[in-house]
């Protein structure tokens, strides 16, 4: 399928802050602003023995908690709360539907960014997940979808723990406080202070597999 044929396929449905769902869209006109105010398409929950980490981030970029579900998740939230080139972020901003090779296809993109430049669309996933088939598949309609559009599509992996530290001890809202990131955050359910400290503290970054 061409990324003409596929932009024409292309359906967004986004969550309102009254909790009522817009459905289906076409993507190609369905209105930033709308994309701007959406609610996280996916309710998380926590439960014993999960493997992920869930929580909400007080992001100073929006004044506002904003959702990960993940410590990856929860880094890049820290990267674009940091940068000053972006001016908004949403989480799980949208449930994105194609026809591709002949199948409806589904994907909810980790973030929507909007920045100086414009847009951008952003999945989070581990670098050793990146080469499964039904990843590198999605992310690759996805991103002719957000290319369609003529807005930007990132794929982000595990930062280098340098990078993490110096980005969250270089924040302008907490110099002089102490603390190493740009605004507090709160976590919330299975991550204990232990494991959640390396968000708080410079120098405190996951390290090693598995810890992402």
């Amino acid at each position: 399928m061409s990324t003409t044929d596929l932009a024409a396929s292309v359906q967004v449905s986004v969550r309102q802050a009254d909790e009522c769902v817009v459905e289906d869209l076409e993507w190609a006109s369905a209105p930033l602003d709308l994309l701007r105010h959406a609610q996280p398409w996916r309710t998380f929950r926590w439960y014993k023995g999960q493997q992920h980490y869930s929580g909400t981030y007080w992001a100073a970029t929006v004044r506002d908690h904003v959702i990960y579900e993940s410590r990856l998740e929860l880094a890049r939230l820290l990267f674009a709360d940091f940068a000053p080139d972006v001016r908004h972020v949403v989480a799980q901003p949208f449930l994105l539907k194609a026809v591709v090779e002949g199948r409806q296809r589904r994907h909810i993109p980790d973030y929507l960014l909007l920045t100086d430049d414009g847009p951008v669309v952003v999945d989070v996933k581990p670098r050793h997940r990146l080469e499964r088939p039904k990843v590198a598949f999605t992310f690759a309609w996805t991103r002719a979808a957000v290319a369609s559009r003529g807005w930007r599509y990132e794929v982000w992996s595990e930062p280098d723990p340098h990078e993490v530290e110096n980005a969250s001890a270089s924040s302008p809202a907490t110099a002089g406080t102490g603390c190493s990131i740009r605004a507090s955050w709160t976590v919330y359910g299975p991550v204990s202070w232990r494991d959640s400290r390396w968000a708080r503290l410079s120098g405190c970054c996951p390290t090693g597999p598995g810890r992402w």
